[in-house]
């Protein structure tokens, strides 16, 4: 299991909080600002995150995620500038689902430039803290 060090827990809140209320593919000043402050591999973990949000949120109305768990099920593979996560799950409205992700971005982390996701089965209370999952 990886351990989250508390400037990168804190960094993933604060996107968790502002993502929703993007309109899709843009990033204010605050939230583009957060991100040039983290070291390359913490930024593309966060912006991969953020567009998982985002594009989940945006996609189906009958989800409005806010947390995702790159990490629950099993260790996403990392590259240069991208994250691909067979293992992963995301909150919404108080429920955690099954999630899949790649995300490919520019050199820089900040523009994602393809990504692909497919949402899984929801997963049950009972074993949510099994995967470190919160309410």
């Amino acid at each position: 299991m990886l351990l989250v060090a508390p400037m990168k827990k804190l960094c993933l809140m604060v996107l968790a909080s502002l993502t929703p209320v993007l309109p899709a593919k843009a990033m204010d000043n605050a939230l583009r600002a957060g991100l040039m402050k983290l070291d390359p591999q913490t930024r593309l973990e966060q912006r991969c995150d953020a567009e998982v949000l985002d594009r989940i949120s945006h996609d189906d109305r009958n989800y409005k995620a806010d947390r995702v768990v790159a990490y629950a099920f099993a260790t996403p593979q990392m590259s240069a500038d991208a994250i691909k996560s067979s293992g992963a799950a995301f909150r919404s409205k108080g429920q955690w689902y099954r999630l899949k992700f790649k995300c490919l971005t520019g050199p820089d982390h900040m523009q994602v430039l393809q990504f692909r996701y497919k949402i899984g089965d929801e997963i049950p209370e009972s074993d949510w803290a099994k995967y470190n999952l919160y309410d």
